[in-house]
């Protein structure tokens, strides 16, 4: 699922495993269109293959499924109620966009992590390398002592090692 893939990249900072090199493509047509998108991707779990990632994905972003294909705001699909309810890679469960944010929020640590290496990536204008870890957190660790402040962050990023000593062009 798509959007489980996106927010386990860009909000959780745990990308998935990248599909084993023997996974066919998946056909539009091996799971009947009729099925809800959870009854499709239950579908496809059911492939062992595929459930190694799609366990991850799919609970996850099954919190973002009241937003169709271009982000309105949508509570049936086909005539059916849609089911938000979903989970964390942690086992956490959660209901709706907004079970997933209180989700989030009981691990503050894990999306301010993923959001200061993205910022630290922009800053540096470079991927972040394993030597920058320990600067990422420390930066996570003084945020949370001012309850995880985005100022707090981005002062921790312009005062660290990485940023003082990268190379300017």
């Amino acid at each position: 699922m798509i959007r489980g893939k996106w927010i386990l990249e860009n909000i959780l900072g745990t990308p998935p495993p990248p599909p084993l090199p023997n996974v066919p493509a998946l056909k539009d047509n091996t799971v009947s269109a009729t099925l809800s998108v959870r009854e499709r991707l239950a579908e496809h779990r059911s492939n062992s293959v595929c459930a190694s990632c799609h366990n991850l994905m799919d609970p996850v972003g099954f919190s973002l499924e009241n937003f169709d294909a271009v982000g309105r705001w949508r509570t049936v699909e086909d005539g059916q109620p849609i089911d938000v309810s979903g989970g964390l890679p942690d086992g956490g469960k959660f209901t709706g966009v907004s079970g997933l944010e209180q989700g989030l929020l009981h691990r503050p640590e894990v999306f301010v992590g993923t959001l200061t290496e993205k910022l630290l990536t922009f800053a540096l204008g470079r991927g972040v390398e394993t030597y920058d870890a320990p600067a990422i957190r420390k930066i996570v660790r003084q945020a949370k002592g001012d309850d995880f402040r985005f100022t707090s962050i981005i002062l921790g990023i312009v005062n660290s090692t990485p940023f003082i000593m990268r190379n300017s062009l």
